[in-house]
């Protein structure tokens, strides 16, 4: 009999996160503080104006913005909302709400979730950086990455464009694991161009957001989302940011979370490197390669010689010419222009022409502006 009444308390203080996760006005450290007060999240509903003035920071006309919400609140239609989008709500007392992510000083109240939360996402690397990267930006994150989720780390990122969306497709190269935490509702994607990558990023993880059904981006919910990504994660890496960013927020999250900070460095002429070179004069440890990650952590999980493995290694053999290969071979890290590739090849203008197409088809390489080429 009393499991059974334990089970029905236990339904009722769920359903009472999530009711708390959605109001306006009220964040997870004032729920907690009122918690203190009252014993537990069930009985903030139920209290009136006089007990909920009882807990910091909560005045008169807070404790009347709550009591007003609690009258509209429906929880059942929310569940129900989020079960149309494939999603389940996970909230603070459930068996599979992350123990790390528990651990900070402003955990959600509720997850929603559309993928998988497993075991292994406690061995975790979160991993951000410019929306407005470079090239090497892009192709460092998807590299490191990529060789993360080959030592059995999973990428936790933002699904934003630039370096998010490059760590994302890293990891699902290395066959690995990758959350993506969003800021905005679970029925929303954003970008929307990333449509497709949410749903990879679902089959092989999941989307992660603390944000109602509905709920669309803001200035605000961006910085919010990014102390879940540190908080998710064992450190945390920044591939190209500039000073004052996004990525340098949830560097600042880190900090206070006691995570480990890792930054690539980058030119000193590129604005957006700025931040990661200022984290390593300011104590970051340097990334060249992804052994300076999991040596941090090799405690945990044993390193994996496969990992090095370049991604480039792991595609089907493309079938190339001699020509085809000879502008390979000439252009090998440089951007040249046709111009200067057909100086350095030796091969007539009509051969390099048709073999950029070739090449381009076979996605070898890269056109740019001004004739330029560059191999990928």
């Amino acid at each position: 009999m009393r499991e059974g009444t334990d089970k029905i308390e236990r339904a009722a203080e769920r359903e009472a996160y999530i009711a708390l996760n959605m109001f306006e006005g009220i964040g997870p450290v004032r729920v907690r503080e009122l918690m203190d007060v009252l014993g537990s999240a069930g009985a903030i509903l139920k209290s009136g104006r006089e007990d909920l003035e009882q807990a910091k920071g909560v005045g008169r006309t807070l404790a009347e913005n709550l009591l007003r919400q609690v009258d509209a609140m429906d929880v059942d239609a929310e569940i129900k909302r989020a079960a149309q989008y494939d999603a389940r709500i996970i909230t603070r007392i459930d068996p599979e709400y992350p123990e790390a992510l528990a651990a900070i000083h402003d955990p959600p109240l509720a997850l929603y979730v559309r993928g998988s939360l497993t075991a292994m996402d406690r061995h975790a690397i979160g991993v951000v950086g410019s929306r407005r990267c470079t090239h090497y930006g892009t192709q460092t994150a998807d590299r490191l990455c990529f060789q993360l989720a080959k030592q059995g780390y999973t990428v936790v990122s933002g699904l934003a464009r630039g370096i998010d969306a490059a760590a994302h497709q890293g990891a699902l190269k290395g066959r690995g694991r990758t959350l993506a935490v969003m800021g905005c509702g679970i029925d929303q994607i954003y970008p929307a161009e990333h449509k497709t990558l949410a749903g990879e990023v679902i089959a092989n993880g999941g989307l992660i957001t603390e944000f109602p059904v509905g709920f669309k981006p803001t200035r605000q919910s961006f910085p919010q989302r990014n102390r879940i990504i540190s908080g998710l994660s064992k450190g945390v890496l920044i591939v190209e940011a500039a000073k004052g960013s996004g990525a340098m927020m949830t560097v600042d999250f880190a900090n206070e979370q006691g995570r480990l900070v890792f930054a690539v460095p980058g030119r000193i002429d590129n604005p957006s490197a700025g931040g990661c070179n200022y984290l390593i004069k300011n104590g970051a440890k340097l990334v060249e390669d992804v052994d300076d990650i999991i040596e941090e952590f090799e405690y945990l999980l044993p390193p994996n010689p496969e990992g090095r493995e370049d991604p480039e290694h792991t595609k089907p053999k493309v079938q190339l010419n001699d020509d085809e290969r000879k502008i390979l071979e000439t252009l090998g890290k440089e951007d040249l222009g046709q111009d200067e590739l057909i100086r350095r090849s030796g091969l007539s203008a009509s051969t390099v022409a048709t073999c950029v197409i070739m090449l381009e088809m076979k996605r070898q390489l890269k056109s740019l502006p001004g004739r330029m080429v560059r191999k990928l």
